[in-house]
């Protein structure tokens, strides 16, 4: 049993489950709204964005690419190739 556990084997750190008197913290009462979460000041950014800040520190940030080209390459798309398999299937 770890030491911060009290003598009869309870975790004093209250989890909102138990019952107001006895061991009631002063947070078992306490409602966490959205507005309450979304006013707050401080985020945590996600876990991908804070992945490519690591990265980037390391090798540099990524040259700007398009998102996508105007065109797709020549014949790329409806080529003779893909058009007998769309046939087949």
């Amino acid at each position: 049993m770890p030491e911060w556990h009290t003598a009869d084997g309870r975790c004093p750190l209250s989890t909102g489950s138990t019952a107001p008197g006895d061991d009631a913290d002063d947070w078992d009462d306490v409602v966490l709204d959205e507005d309450f979460v979304r006013g707050a000041e401080v985020t945590e950014p996600a876990a991908r964005t804070r992945m490519l800040t690591a990265r980037w520190r390391r090798r540099g940030a990524p040259e700007p690419e398009p998102w996508r080209a105007d065109e797709p390459p020549a014949g790329w798309f409806w080529s003779k190739r893909r058009r007998r398999r769309r046939r087949r299937r």
